[in-house]
């Protein structure tokens, strides 16, 4: 969920390269197949992270206030319900901030076509000469599963890779198909647009390609080898995602994600949790304390109109000791769940 957001034009060229494969997404709920005694373990983590359950909060401070939502950046028909929710709050807002908005958006298309060094690493050893012959055999199957020959595989950067590893061919069918990822997002920001809203971006276009900038080059071949067991289950995961976000469960799927390298990376449980403590840190810890900053220009602005804000984003940026949620709340806001039954 991290990152998708700012990925989905990313995505979009990918999907629009590929072969139609017309698929549909079809998986299990890895979660709820999981045995008793385990998930009872990784919902006890979770239980004990700030703000772990729900998708949709408000924040208040003195006459500021902001509505605060986490996002899902596929398609779904269960946004529907979330959108006549939070529709009329967009309508009404100062402003709606979000990871990268359309001028984002474009900036980043520009670049992917003009430069395509950005994702493909041209003049350094190939990545079957990085990893060895069972990596890479697994890798690119994995990768031609997306419709991506071995030969372009082999010069992509690292962090591509296991960003396209973590979608599913299916997903990328659909979103060819759309033209659009029609995450809630995508759905804020038209809704946004129509009422003559702002929409902000939280953070630069290009901070997807400096987020990895100082990764060693054994750290790259890592993140690779992390991803692919999920890589082998896409449909699998895509459905597990989902269905864990729309039950405001969205740490869970964290937590499931550590269980699931612990038994399937053939990484040590140590090397696991250290990849683990780096991926949040870098992904999600630092760009919250970031963002924390223009949200609250954002809501003080606005609320010397009268108004409040809505800021979307990724859903695990909502929970955690550093998560935006507890990261407001140390700077003095009230924090309150949004139920469903609101409207």
């Amino acid at each position: 969920m991290p990152l998708r957001r700012l990925l989905s034009v990313l995505l979009l060229g990918l999907a629009a390269a590929l072969p139609a494969q017309a698929q549909e997404c079809r998986g299990r709920n890895l979660i709820a197949t999981m045995p008793a005694a385990e998930l009872a373990e990784i919902r006890a983590i979770s239980a004990k992270v700030p703000f772990a359950r729900g998708i949709m909060w408000r924040a208040s401070k003195g006459a500021q206030r902001i509505m605060l939502v986490g996002t899902y950046h596929f398609d779904d028909p269960r946004h529907a319900p979330i959108m006549a929710l939070i529709g009329p709050e967009i309508d009404r807002a100062g402003a709606l901030l979000v990871e990268a908005g359309p001028e984002e958006e474009k900036r980043l298309g520009a670049a992917m076509t003009s430069d395509p060094s950005l994702m493909m690493d041209t003049k350094g050893p190939t990545l079957p000469e990085r990893m060895g012959p069972e990596d890479w055999k697994a890798l690119r199957l994995a990768m031609e599963a997306r419709g991506m020959p071995a030969v372009v595989t082999s010069r992509m950067r690292p962090w591509y890779v296991s960003v396209m590893l973590g979608i599913s061919p299916c997903m990328l069918e659909a979103t060819k198909a759309r033209g659009d990822t029609g995450g809630l997002d995508h759905q804020m920001i038209a809704r946004a647009e129509r009422a003559d809203v702002p929409v902000r971006a939280l953070e630069p276009w290009d901070t997807v390609f400096s987020l990895f900038a100082d990764m060693s080059p054994q750290e790259e071949i890592d993140m690779i080898r992390a991803a692919m067991p999920a890589a082998e289950h896409a449909d699998d995961y895509a459905v597990t995602l989902s269905e864990a976000y729309f039950s405001g469960e969205s740490w869970l799927i964290w937590e499931f994600g550590r269980y699931d390298a612990y038994r399937n990376s053939g990484l040590p449980r140590a090397e696991v949790d250290r990849q683990m403590r780096f991926a949040q840190e870098k992904l999600m810890d630092q760009r919250n304390l970031r963002w924390i900053g223009p949200i609250e220009a954002a809501a003080t602005e606005a609320a010397a109109q009268g108004k409040g804000i809505v800021v979307a984003f990724g859903a695990l940026h909502l929970p955690g000791r550093n998560g935006v949620l507890s990261l407001l709340q140390k700077s003095g806001w009230t924090i309150q769940p949004i139920l469903a039954e609101e409207k």
